[in-house]
């Protein structure tokens, strides 16, 4: 029907119940994808997984836990991007040799990882995926194994040296991929986290228990946190990382910042520590994470997602007014900017529109027809707040209109007498080529008409969308990816 969600990652270091607590993560961000779950989690001597197809509640249950023992866990949600909407494509993916174990979860996109790929074959490396995912994880243990990687050894010094180059190895391959990545990777013993270095897809730091003991400084990186030993001592906290700062709030946890653009972020028994990846680094955050993909209850960037939504809808009522009754917003990513509408305009806002909670994604539906129809399942009108009245309503997007044409329909039945269009992005003329699951240019309606074709199409009194320059006043930083409204992408 329109822009796919993306993927969700999260991982934790530390905790005695890692598998749980990632499970309750991946909860948190179910919205970032159904089609399948996923967690690894290591005890310090191997990594278990279990993923399967589906919603993350119905692919676990009590007893996954009873067997998912281990203090260092990553996991993931997925929608696909890279690779068909197969099992095989379901992430964590681990990959086992004879130095050991690493897994690893990936949201986003790389660009170039046909040829990288290509590359793997030609050097004997098999795949049991079609995504890009996989790719990544061969390269990590490529590295690895040309950094002298070599099986564990009962002397912390040896499993020391051997953390060192597989940090090296994970630093060496963020230089090789190219596109969009947030990666949660872990091996038996230790947890890392990337961000590209455009920091397209997000990534942020919370801890689960404990006390930041300042700074210092490594001889490869950043230390943020000094406490922990390798061998004995005071532990270490507890750390998550999550695509979205919700999940933190989901185990109880304390945000404490957002991975930066090109950061490796390592924890293990001596702590936290940051590395810069060895490419140059520009902040290009996907601007629709405010608009429409992240929860309205995280912070990205420093961003407070709801409050953006909510100052792009008083944006718009400024640039965009409208004689009406009343304001509504379409449920769930609407309402933030249709309350902002609302208070710049002085309209009254009402519900107006309630949303089916219980239905599932409109894509399963098997025909075209069907997925269209399905918008009256998952949308209906509250009359009483509607009949007879001229109504504003607040969309995030409109990408082939098929939505909106239902939306404006489902609004007249419940007897608007006037519907005016407004929406908080403006026309998404492209497709993304960085981890969102787009239609090709061709069937974006903002590509091939113009705005008053649009509003026929749809059947609304006006249509107007936020100018691309109030949405960046709104945000009220520049540094974002606007590839779907402009055409240019970071890479």
């Amino acid at each position: 029907m329109g822009f796919r969600d993306e993927c969700g990652v999260a991982g934790i270091y530390g905790a005695e119940n890692a598998s749980p607590l990632c499970y309750f993560a991946l909860t948190a961000l179910q919205h970032r994808g159904q089609e399948s779950a996923g967690i690894a989690v290591s005890s310090g001597e191997k990594i278990i997984l279990k993923k399967a197809a589906g919603l993350v509640g119905d692919v676990f249950t009590a007893s996954d836990f009873e067997k998912l023992k281990g203090s260092i866990a990553v996991a993931h949600v997925r929608y696909a991007t890279a690779g068909g909407r197969t099992i095989e494509n379901a992430q964590p993916f681990v990959n086992s040799f004879k130095m050991g174990s690493i897994a690893l979860a990936h949201n986003g996109q790389l660009v170039n990882h046909g040829e990288l790929r290509a590359m793997l074959e030609d050097q004997g490396y098999t795949f049991s995926s079609s995504g890009d995912s996989e790719v990544i994880l061969k390269l990590i243990v490529r590295k690895f194994i040309e950094n002298g990687g070599k099986p564990g050894s009962a002397s912390e010094t040896d499993r020391r040296e051997m953390r060192s180059r597989f940090i090296q190895a994970v630093i060496q391959t963020v230089s090789m991929i190219k596109g969009s990545f947030a990666l949660c990777i872990m091996t038996e013993d230790i947890l890392i986290g990337v961000r590209d270095p455009n920091g397209i897809r997000p990534l942020c730091l919370g801890r689960l228990g404990g006390k930041l003991e300042g700074q210092r400084s490594s001889g490869e990186g950043e230390a943020e946190n000094a406490a922990g030993a390798c061998s004995g001592g005071e532990a270490s906290p507890a750390y998550i990382l999550a695509s979205e700062s919700c999940a933190i709030d989901a185990v109880n946890g304390e945000f404490v910042r957002d991975i930066k653009s090109g950061e490796v972020v390592v924890i293990d028994c001596d702590g936290l520590r940051s590395y810069a990846a060895e490419v140059p680094v520009k902040k290009q955050t996907c601007i629709f994470e405010y608009v429409y993909f992240a929860r309205p209850d995280s912070v990205i960037d420093r961003i407070p997602v709801q409050e953006a939504r909510y100052r792009m809808g008083q944006a718009l009522a400024m640039e965009s007014p409208a004689d009406a009754d009343c304001v509504v917003g379409v449920p769930d990513s609407g309402i933030g900017a249709a309350m902002g509408y609302a208070r710049a305009s002085g309209l009254p806002y009402v519900t107006g529109i309630i949303k089916n909670k219980y239905i599932g994604r409109t894509f399963i539906a098997p025909t075209q027809k069907e997925r269209e129809n399905m918008v009256f399942v998952k949308l209906n009108a509250i009359k009483s707040d509607l009949n007879g009245k001229r109504v504003v309503v607040i969309d995030d997007s409109i990408v082939r209109g098929t939505t909106s044409r239902r939306l404006v329909q489902i609004l007249r039945r419940a007897g608007a007498k006037e519907v005016h269009f407004r929406v908080s992005s403006p026309p998404v003329k492209f497709p993304c080529h960085l981890g969102i699951d787009t239609p090709s240019k061709n069937e974006l309606i903002s590509s091939t008409h113009e705005l008053e074709e649009i509003r026929v199409e749809i059947g609304a009194d006006s249509l107007a969308f936020i100018s691309l320059e109030g949405m960046r006043k709104a945000l009220g930083e520049s540094g974002f990816c606007e590839g779907c409204f402009t055409g240019g992408y970071p890479v």
